[in-house]
């Protein structure tokens, strides 16, 4: 379990009782996503594919996120980027599957969230503290059922 920020990226890295296939479903099909995940209304792991998502603080601005998937390697590789909706920036968001014996690391990297405009919402330490949520509790208990 690892959870690490450097220039203006979010690194998080966790170990799943899990096969490469089952993690990658887990990331990469929709109907899978919404149960851990954002529930999108469309997404598809095809290199091009555009999709959007409005989230924000539960007492705040919701966002519209506008993302588009630029790099997918079944089982291996997965990046979209991630901006929001009339705000300047780009930042992308990586996903990356190795196995270990009958477990699975995987391995979540956001970089560019230093281009975001200087905005509490944007600050990479709410970045850190969702995605260690998102990975090492909601993804963990669902792919683990702990």
């Amino acid at each position: 379990m690892k959870l690490e920020m450097t220039n203006g990226a979010v690194i998080v890295e966790r170990t799943f009782k899990a096969t490469i296939s089952t993690v990658w479903k887990a990331i990469s099909d929709r109907d899978e996503m919404k149960k851990w995940y954002f529930d999108l209304a469309e997404f598809k792991a095809e290199k091009g594919f555009t999709f959007q998502f409005v989230g924000g603080p539960e007492d705040g601005i919701q966002y519209t996120h506008a993302c588009e998937v630029t790099e997918v390697i079944p089982e291996k590789k997965l990046t979209y980027s991630w901006r929001y909706e009339g705000y300047e920036g780009i930042s992308y968001l990586t996903f990356e599957l190795s196995s270990i014996g009958n477990e699975t690391l995987l391995k979540l990297t956001h970089t560019g969230l230093d281009s975001f405009p200087k905005h509490p919402d944007f600050a990479a330490g709410n970045f850190k503290e969702g995605w260690n949520h998102i990975i090492h509790i909601s993804l963990k208990e669902y792919l683990e059922g702990e």
